[in-house]
Parts: structure tokens; sequence; C-alpha cells
């Protein structure tokens, strides 16, 4: 039996990309600009009757966490309305949605790892256009699965690690913030566990109590200092000069929006209801570390 394609959002975002990578013999299609755009959202339900899909993961966000607090406009365009439009598509053919979303839907103040069913309260435009993305896809009805995710890196796209990694070429110093906690997660160990999920849907078919919020990060919890310093503890091993870096508070970088003070989230739902689990995130960071290095070669 061949079945429709599965059409991922996100162009050439990191996750996007990571989930093109790892295809092998599905049949997955990239959409991106200028033929699928949030910016133009009356085109997208013919992009998707011309396309036909089995599946939709979600993987297009906006997520310019600052330059949302002064164009909440177009972070709630891209993550509120496009994904109910893509919901009420996937509702209208029967067909799973898979829609990632982001830790920063809570404040950050639990003191503890979030579980899905604990308070949300974004603290900036970025997390409530989220949020309301979330609840936007679940009204339609639609077979769904959303997925919390935080701080993503790969070793291609713009991300913390390669950040870091830039930034130690033009000084021997850096002040990286210690004191917000949360689970750093490779782009691909996402994708790796989207795909997971999206077979037990060609497996055994939609079962009605996949549908909802599920956490899905690295396994295990840094700081950005941390997150920091493992990166360039695993550069030195490729020879990449180790820098100096210096923890500092929250209230010495400020930012126009405020960050989760301690976002990490409880993955246990996931591993419960689909078996999966995304690998210890150092484990992950020396992979990466290993990836950028040879890509550089």
């Amino acid at each position: 039996m061949v079945l429709n394609p599965i059409l991922v959002t996100g162009g050439s975002g990191q996750l996007a990309t990571a989930l093109m990578a790892r295809a092998g013999s599905r049949n997955l299609v990239l959409a991106g600009r200028p033929a699928f755009d949030f910016d133009r959202l009356e085109a997208i339900p013919a992009f998707l009757r011309a396309t036909a899909p089995s599946l939709i993961i979600n993987a297009a966000a906006y997520t310019a966490v600052d330059k949302s607090e002064t164009d909440a406009e177009a972070a709630y365009r891209v993550n509120c309305d496009g994904p109910r439009i893509l919901a009420e598509y996937c509702a209208e053919a029967g067909i799973p949605l898979i829609h990632v979303s982001t830790d920063y839907v809570y404040d950050g103040d639990k003191g503890e790892p979030y579980v899905e069913t604990d308070a949300t309260h974004p603290t900036g435009v970025y997390g409530a256009s989220k949020l309301a993305g979330e609840a936007a896809v679940l009204a339609t009805g639609a077979r769904a699965v959303i997925l919390r995710t935080s701080w993503v890196y790969s070793a291609t796209g713009k991300n913390f690690v390669l950040t870091m990694l830039n930034a130690a070429t033009k000084t021997s110093t850096l002040r990286v913030v210690a004191d917000q906690r949360g689970c750093p997660t490779a782009a691909g160990d996402l994708a790796a566990a989207i795909l997971r999920i999206a077979n037990r849907f060609i497996a055994s078919g939609w079962q009605d109590y996949y549908r909802g919020v599920y956490h899905a990060a690295g396994s295990g919890a840094t700081t950005w200092h941390g997150l920091a310093s493992a990166v360039f503890a695993e550069a030195a091993r490729h020879g990449h000069k180790l820098p100096t870096v210096e923890p500092i508070a929250t209230a010495d970088w400020p930012t126009p929006a405020r960050r989760p003070p301690d976002s990490r989230l409880d993955c246990m739902k996931l591993g419960r209801v689909f078996g999966v689990a995304l690998p210890d995130w150092r484990v992950s960071v020396a992979r990466t570390i290993t990836d950028i290095f040879v890509t550089r070669k």
C-alpha cells in the first residue's frame, strides 16, 4: 500500500531539516517558502488539498522570543493562526497532526519539572502565542499530538550551541546566564521521536487516547552556563580553544522578554504512551559537536 506523503512544515528550520535528514524510506515532503508561508494564510488550504498528506508535522514557528514583544501580530499569525488552519484541514481530512510547542508556556516558577497537567502561565508574547496555538489546534477536534520541547539546537541553523562556538572565535571570555534551568534538546533527537510517533500512527492507526499534550525534551537538565561549558569541553576534544565561561545572573543580561527561570520538563507521559524517551542531553551535545566539526572539515 502506498501512503500519501507526510507533510513537514518549517522550511529550512533546524527541526524540519533534521526530520528530512532522518526520513529514510518514508515519503516526507517539506513545505516552505514561497509555496507554503504562514504570512500568506489564505493560500495554505489549497496547498494542503494539492499535497493531500496522510499526516502533518508542524515544525514551523516564530521563535524570535524578544522580537515577539514588538511584533506580536506576526508571532500570533505563525504560532496560532497557521497551526489552527493546519488543524482544521486535519480534522476535515481525518488525518493526524503533530504540532511542536514550547516550554515557554510555563512561567518557570514551579521549582521542579513541569508535567503536562500543570497550569500554564507564559510571561511573554512568544510563549502566549504558542499556548494560543495549542488551544486553537485542540479546539478544532483534530487528531492532534502536541509536543512541548525546549532549548533546541543542532549542528546547523541558528541556536545557542552555534552561537557559543562562534562567539568563542572572537573573545576568550564569555558571560553566560547560570540561573535559568532547562532541558537541552538536540533537533535530531526530537526528529527521531516525532518519526517514531508517526510510525505508531502508520502501524496501528490512530487511537483516541493519543490526542493531547506531551513533553518531549532531552533527558536531564542544566543551565545555559552548564550547556555552554559542556559545549566547550566537547569542542576542546576537537582542538577548539577553550574560552573562560563566566557564570552570570539573569539580571546581568536583561532582555525584552522574561525567560522562565526553571522550565524543566517531565517527559514520562511520552514514554508511557508512545514508548519514546529522548537521550541524555550530554550525550547529544557530544554527538552534535562532533557533527559540527566533521561538517566544517
